[in-house]
Parts: structure tokens; sequence; C-alpha cells
């Protein structure tokens, strides 16, 4: 996949995360989007790890949005709480 294709499935991927992890968010769509990029590549290495699979296949294929959205996840929540502990303190 092209960098553009990354950026459209990081940003989409960010986007979700947001929506399904309840909360507030301390960062706007940039942070969004290097997340999810992040997250997509974290998604994937973990499947590549976990399960043996090749999870990052193509823009439409599903394991490669469910790698985005769970890796994206993950980092939003470690990013809510490293930013998190910063602003109250």
């Amino acid at each position: 996949m092209g960098i553009i294709a990354w950026i459209i499935i990081g940003l989409l991927a960010g986007l979700i995360a947001k929506a399904l992890v309840p909360g507030k968010d301390p960062g706007g769509i940039i942070i969004t989007m290097l997340i999810g990029i992040a997250g997509g590549l974290l998604g994937g290495w973990l499947g590549k790890v976990i399960f043996g699979v090749d999870s990052i296949d193509g823009f439409f294929e599903l394991s490669t949005w469910i790698a985005a959205i769970v890796g994206s996840i993950i980092l939003l929540v470690l990013y809510r709480v490293i930013t998190g502990n910063r602003r109250h303190a």
C-alpha cells in the first residue's frame, strides 16, 4: 500500500478508535491521524506475532482495518494515560 492509503486508513482508524473509546481526547486531527497510522502498524505487527498471520494485506481487506483499529485503540489508551498525567500535574 502507498503512503496515501496509510494516511487514509490511519485517519479513519483513529477516528473509529476515538468513537469506540469513551472519554475526553487531548489531541486533534493530526494526533488522531498519527495514532491511527502507528496503530495500523502496531496492529499488523501484533497480528503477525500473536496469530502468525499477515494482517496488513491491502486497503480493502477486513484484516487490515481490524488491525489498524485495534492498534489505534491500544495507542489511544496509552496516549491518554501519558497525556492525562501531564495535564493534571
